[in-house]
C-alpha cells in the first residue's frame, strides 16, 4: 500500500463542540493509521500554541496551523507567516472604526480589545482561554502586537462590509456561519488549509491522490476542494455534503475510524 498522508481538523473533527471530549475510537484509528505507514497531520485554524496537549499526545507527523501560515515538523517549524506589525495596528483601528468584536491570533499569544465594553462573546472566549491557562490580558493596543490571523463576529451597529473592503487586497473572509450572527475567519491570501497540504506534498513527495482530508466546517473546504479523497464528517455543516467524496458518521458515533476503514487505511 502507498504511504497516504491524512490530515484532520481539529474542532468537530476530532474534538467534539458540545463536549469537548475526544472519543476513543478516533483516539485508536489516528493512532493504527500511523502504525500502518501513513503520515498524519492536524490541519486546523488554531494557531500552534492553541493545539492543546490532549491534541498533541494522540501522536502527529506534524501540525498545519493558522489555516496553512504555520508549518511545524517532528519539531521543527518549516513555515511560519505573520502579518507586519504595521499591518496589526491598522487592522486594529479599523475593526474599532467598523464597530467589530475579534480574536486576534498570534503564533504565541491572543490579543483581546480590553479597551471597549466587553461583548458576551469576548467573555466566554476569555473564560475558556483562561480556564485552559493562556493569558488572555494581552491587548490590541500592545506596543508590539502581532499576530497570523484573526476572527471576527458582528454587533447590531457593526459595519461589516466596509471592514470586508478594507481587507480585500490581502485577505480572505471565510463566512463561518454562526448562528448568533456574522462570524467570519480572515487568513492572509495565499494562505489556506490547502496550501499547507500542497507544501506537505511537496516535501514528502507524496502524489494529491493519495492525500485525505476529513472536516466538519467551511474553513475546511479549501483542503476538502483540494484532495480527491475529501471527508466530511456526519455532523458537518449541511453546505458540505454535496462537496465532499465521502461522508462519514458523526464525531461521537466514531466518524474518523469508519472513514479511514472505508478507505482501507486502517
Amino acid at each position: 500500500m502507498n504511504k497516504k498522508m491524512i490530515f484532520f481538523d481539529i474542532d468537530g473533527t476530532i474534538v467534539d463542540e458540545k463536549t469537548h471530549v475526544i472519543p476513543e475510537g478516533t483516539i485508536a484509528a489516528i493512532k493504527k493509521a500511523r502504525s500502518n505507514g501513513h503520515l498524519v497531520f492536524i490541519n486546523t485554524g488554531r494557531t500552534f500554541f492553541n493545539v492543546p496537549d490532549s491534541i498533541r499526545q494522540i501522536g502527529f507527523d506534524g501540525y498545519v496551523c493558522g489555516c496553512g501560515t504555520y508549518i511545524h515538523i517532528n519539531g521543527q517549524t518549516l513555515l511560519e507567516k505573520s502579518i507586519s506589525h504595521k499591518r496589526c495596528v491598522e487592522i486594529v483601528e479599523k475593526l474599532r472604526e467598523c464597530k467589530l468584536d475579534a480574536l486576534l491570533e498570534g503564533q504565541k499569544d491572543f490579543f483581546f480589545d480590553q479597551r471597549e465594553p466587553v461583548s458576551e462573546k469576548t467573555l466566554e472566549l476569555k473564560s475558556k482561554f483562561g480556564k485552559r491557562g493562556y493569558d488572555v490580558s494581552k491587548s490590541w493596543d500592545d506596543s508590539d502586537i502581532v499576530f497570523d490571523k484573526f476572527v471576527i463576529w458582528t454587533r447590531k451597529e457593526s459595519n461589516l462590509e466596509a471592514f470586508k473592503s478594507h481587507i480585500s487586497n490581502d485577505f480572505d473572509y471565510i463566512d463561518r456561519e454562526d448562528e448568533e450572527g456574522e462570524f467570519g475567519e480572515i487568513v492572509l491570501k495565499g494562505y489556506s488549509k490547502a496550501t499547507g497540504i500542497k507544501f506537505l506534498q511537496d516535501y514528502f513527495n507524496i502524489p494529491i491522490e493519495d492525500c485525505y482530508a476529513l472536516g466538519d466546517s467551511l474553513n475546511d473546504l479549501p483542503m476538502l476542494q483540494y484532495v480527491p479523497n475529501s471527508i466530511a464528517m456526519g455532523n458537518s455543516s449541511k453546505g458540505l455534503f454535496d462537496l465532499v467524496a465521502f461522508v462519514t458518521k458523526d464525531i461521537m458515533e466514531d466518524g474518523i475510524e469508519y472513514a479511514l476503514k472505508h478507505y482501507n487505511i486502517i
